[in-house]
């Protein structure tokens, strides 16, 4: 028949593919920019790669030492952000695809 669908062996490499969700050359490039990323923000709130646990401790002890400090901080980052988020939602739920019945 024409539109029958048939099983294909499956390749040596098929398994692999599957498991890393592409093509090891390209998950590992993925994953060396993520971890770049991810350590210039690390970098940026203070943590050293050599002493982690001590640099997760200071984060901690400044964020106490801070007082309400710290939670003004988080609220201005909060509307900072929310000045973004809030419209774009609005946005996108306002002119998004109808919901029919």
């Amino acid at each position: 028949m024409r539109n029958d669908v048939r099983d294909l062996p499956a390749g040596s490499n098929d398994g692999l593919y599957r498991f890393l969700g592409g093509s090891p050359a390209a998950v590992a490039f993925r994953l060396i920019l993520l971890s770049i990323l991810v350590g210039v923000v690390l970098s940026a709130i203070g943590f050293d790669p050599w002493n982690i646990l001590h640099s997760i401790r200071m984060l901690f002890q400044r964020l106490w030492d801070l007082g309400f400090d710290a939670v003004n901080w988080a609220w201005r980052y909060f509307l900072l952000g929310a000045v973004i988020v809030i419209p774009v939602w609005f946005l996108s739920r306002l002119f998004g695809t109808p919901r029919g019945r």
